[in-house]
């Protein structure tokens, strides 16, 4: 069992959760990602490592309400357990002192840029980053991103905070006002990390992203997390999660991202209604 060490709410639909989890903690590196089941019937979530702390023998989880699994682990508090907490997976991201690198974080993707913004700034590098979300409620981690970055900008949406613009504005800017960029890092929705690929493609400036794709098994054997890209096709949970941005087929990608929407709609209808009546035969019980 995985203890709920903290529980925050980020948002109305971001929890951010500190679990102990001691071998994970111990090893886990910028870039990887745990799988995590909430109880016996859960599924299993692929959940990027936001942070980890080896002293305090825990790692940090940042989970948006997507779907059934993810509502349920976001009604779990302090004190409460994790089942199984399967990690570190997948390849660690590659830190060298690239010189001037920018790292671009959208909404949720947030919490997963912030590890390897820190690992960048920590091996010599200039780090640009820039972080987005639809509005200032969706916004968090600015004071960690401002720690490990020597430039930050900040925009939303609909100009509620920060600059009022998508990410790939300013970051369009700065690759055509600076030469000096050697590497980009986008972390976000798939939509997001497409359109900073056609952004940065142009510049030929090498660009990373993670994705998130539906994952399973996270070894490999079901092939439900394979994406297409110039090199063939790849499972993001073995060959992953990062890959350059300019190989990925992202129309493939997002597609299949769309093959089990209308079970996960259900689903979650049919858990709120269960929620729903055992609430009434509470209060009927009171």
């Amino acid at each position: 069992m995985y203890k709920i060490l903290k529980k925050q709410v980020l948002s109305d639909l971001v929890t951010l959760m500190e679990v102990h989890a001691p071998q994970v903690a111990r090893k886990a590196q910028a870039g990887q990602f745990v799988i995590v089941r909430a109880y016996e019937p859960s599924e299993r979530i692929p959940l990027t490592i936001a942070d980890f702390d080896r002293n305090a023998q825990s790692i940090t989880l940042v989970i948006q309400q997507v779907g059934k699994s993810t509502m349920e682990m976001c009604q779990m508090n302090e004190g409460d357990a994790f089942l199984t907490v399967a990690g570190p997976l997948g390849h660690p991201t590659e830190i060298a002192n690239y010189g001037k690198v920018i790292c671009v974080g959208g909404g949720v993707g947030i919490a997963p840029i912030y590890p390897i913004a820190r690992a960048l700034h920590e091996a010599g590098n200039h780090v640009i980053s820039i972080i987005g979300a639809r509005n200032k409620t969706l916004l968090f981690w600015e004071d960690k991103m401002r720690a490990v970055s020597d430039e930050i900008i900040v925009t939303t949406d609909d100009g509620s905070y920060g600059r009022k613009a998508l990410v790939t504005e300013p970051l369009k800017e700065l690759l055509e006002t600076r030469n000096d960029i050697a590497r980009v890092w986008a972390i976000g929705p798939a939509i997001m990390m497409k359109f900073v690929a056609l952004t940065t493609k142009p510049f030929n400036i090498p660009t990373i992203v993670s994705l998130n794709t539906i994952m399973i098994d996270g070894t490999g054997m079901c092939g439900g997390c394979r994406v297409l890209t110039t090199q063939g096709a790849r499972f993001v949970c073995v060959d992953g999660p990062e890959f350059d941005a300019h190989q990925v087929d992202w129309e493939v990608m997002m597609a299949r991202m769309q093959f089990y929407r209308a079970e996960e709609q259900l689903a979650v209808e049919r858990w709120k209604h269960k929620c729903q009546l055992d609430a009434a035969v509470a209060q009927v019980e009171r």
